[in-house]
């Protein structure tokens, strides 16, 4: 496909295409990724105007997670359940920033699939205008499940199909997976479209690039500190920002790792399993990746028993990966 041809397709159009290779699609990927897209557009014009409409810093109040709310966090978690509420596919929405999951309707009345998000991932970095994003995964609920709205998400017959993350930075930039490779839209604000500008994304296999807060290294484990001694003496280069959005993003263009272990003072982990490491590992594996929890645990084999379940997070180029599981294997 020629480059004036991919600028050309939009994401409905896109997804649309790629659901006329599966005579059985219902046409619910499209629908699901329009509302995103949608909300996406109005989140980024939230964040572009943010310290002229005075949206910047926090409530004053903590979410579910214990955390600082920003007044962005609340707003873009709003636009969102706006957006996704009226699809008459989606059987619960499911946010970091709510205790619990909305659920809108049955899987009987059609409620077949639930999308769950972090509304504004980085938000803390938005009064120094860094890049920060949103971060989805579509979950097909299993059909006859009852129970709970969180056995809903967590039973084992439902199951992540899609997932992405849309980064506001220099411009608006929507990365997905509906499980057949990673495709890159960015946001043409001429048109109000997201245009395809590249397809079947690949992470490269290795470059010497770490990114991790190693303000904290001397509360990891052992093996971080002994990979990162390893990094210093063989040539690499840190690279941190802070948005998890922006960082994996940078990881899936430019290669290298990232890095977000636990700690002494979290000893679970800070990054949230269902609405960072799952949707995030999905994009990483797709592109030809590797994505672990810990030496030798694939991170989307980890079976979560919490809504806001926390977990360490390494993912990347595969071959970096495999370096600091080398070091991980020792502790």
């Amino acid at each position: 496909m020629s480059k004036i041809q991919q600028n050309l397709m939009s994401l409905q159009s896109y997804v649309l295409a790629e659901e006329r290779e599966y005579p059985g699609a219902t046409g619910d990927f499209s629908w699901i990724l329009s509302a995103i897209s949608l909300a996406s557009k109005s989140i980024g014009n939230k964040v572009r105007r943010a310290r002229i409409e005075d949206v910047l810093g926090d409530m004053g109040d903590t979410n579910v997670q214990g955390e600082q709310q920003q007044k962005l966090d609340v707003l873009s978690n709003e636009i969102i359940k706006a957006c996704l509420g009226s699809r008459a596919n989606i059987g619960a929405l499911v946010s970091e920033e709510d205790e619990t999951p909305t659920v809108l309707r049955s899987h009987k009345d059609g409620g077949r699939y639930a999308v769950l998000f972090d509304p504004l991932d980085g938000s803390s970095n938005l009064d120094v205008s860094v890049g920060v994003g949103t971060i989805f995964s579509i979950v097909r609920l299993g059909e006859g499940v009852k129970g709970t709205p969180e056995d809903m998400i967590l039973n084992p017959a439902s199951r992540q199909v899609a997932a992405g993350y849309v980064l506001y930075g220099s411009s608006s930039v929507f990365v997905v997976t509906t499980g057949n490779g990673v495709h890159m839209f960015v946001l043409d604000n001429s048109i109000g479209s997201f245009v395809l500008v590249k397809e079947n994304l690949r992470i490269p296999a290795t470059n010497k690039i770490y990114s991790i807060n190693e303000a904290y290294a001397d509360r990891f484990p052992d093996g971080y500190r002994d990979y990162l001694k390893w990094a210093h003496d063989n040539g690499y280069t840190s690279r941190y920002i802070g948005s998890m959005v922006a960082d994996v993003h940078r990881t899936l263009i430019k290669g290298g790792v990232f890095i977000y272990p636990q700690t002494t003072d979290r000893p679970e982990g800070k990054l949230r399993y269902l609405y960072e490491a799952m949707p995030m590992s999905m994009l990483i594996e797709q592109a030809g990746g590797r994505s672990i929890a810990a030496a030798g645990t694939r991170l989307l084999d980890v079976k979560p028993s919490s809504l806001h379940e926390r977990i360490p997070v390494v993912m990347g180029s595969s071959e970096e990966v495999q370096h600091v599981e080398r070091f991980l294997s020792k502790d």
